[in-house]
């Protein structure tokens, strides 16, 4: 089984866990694996394990597209990332003998850029609010007065659109959310609408500057339009928590506050 390891020199303590994956791997007869940085991927596995947080496996996700991946995670929250630094041995083990489950998660596609979790769109002036112009399959919606608007699909609905007020969204839905942030309105809410909506965000006064899961684009623009990749994520799960245990267990999703 050849299978790709990602990592990320930026996150602290990634060098330990790179090379504990790296003897297990190399231990096991049936492995063959490369190593690559985050920032240097390449094609060759038909799996990939991800050393970091969910940021840079929101980024090898959308690189492997198509392909298993499942997170070893070091960083704060790990959401999406399957595996602690504890479990490296039994993640290869279940990998290596297919026990484990795929999850296609659905991408946003804007020109040549992909996301899993979310585009943000916002001024390319940070410090001044902007009015965005909202039209889905080139009809006009509404317009805002907002510091951004965010594009999220269902897997996203748990990042940067959730701490904007949006909904949570179950992951297998074929569906987007559109989540205007700061917005100098209370008549305006979020929005879900059927992932085969095209979404489009235009502005008259200011260019808009767009960002693909974290990650700003090189140009500023006056529109941009959204719609649903081709391409699917597969994320890779080695038990059978519901999507509902990882919210209570990592959100702390329904808990009553401590009153103590």
């Amino acid at each position: 089984m050849k299978i790709n390891v990602i990592y990320n020199k930026e996150i602290s303590g990634y060098a330990e866990v790179l090379n504990e994956l790296e003897k297990v791997l190399a231990e096991n007869p049936r492995a063959e694996f490369k190593s690559f940085n985050i920032d240097e991927m390449e094609d060759f596995g038909e799996f990939t394990f991800v050393i970091g947080g969910d940021g840079t496996l929101l980024r090898a996700a959308v690189f492997y597209s198509g392909i298993p991946v499942l997170g070893i995670n070091l960083g704060r929250l790990g959401f999406l990332a399957q595996a602690g630094v504890g479990e490296i041995q039994e993640a290869v083990n279940a990998v290596i003998n297919g026990k484990y489950s795929i999850e296609e998660r659905l991408m946003l596609s804007s020109k040549q850029y992909l996301a899993l979790n979310d585009f943000v769109i916002k001024g390319c002036t940070p410090s001044r609010t902007s009015k965005f112009y909202l039209e889905i399959n080139g009809k006009f919606v509404c317009d805002y007065i907002a510091d951004g608007l965010i594009i999220s699909t269902p897997t996203g609905s748990t990042a940067y659109g959730l701490s904007a007020g949006g909904p949570v969204l179950y992951p297998d839905l074929d569906a987007f959310v559109i989540v205007p942030i700061c917005p100098h309105t209370l008549n305006v809410r979020p929005l879900v609408v059927p992932a085969y909506e095209t979404i489009t965000v235009k502005t008259s006064d200011r260019l808009l500057s767009v960002a693909a899961d974290g990650l700003d684009t090189a140009e500023c623009v006056k529109e941009i339009s959204i719609h649903k990749s081709e391409k699917k994520a597969m994320l890779a799960f080695l038990d059978d928590d519901s999507f509902y245990s990882v919210l209570r267990n990592k959100l702390h999703w329904g808990f009553s506050p401590d009153l103590k």
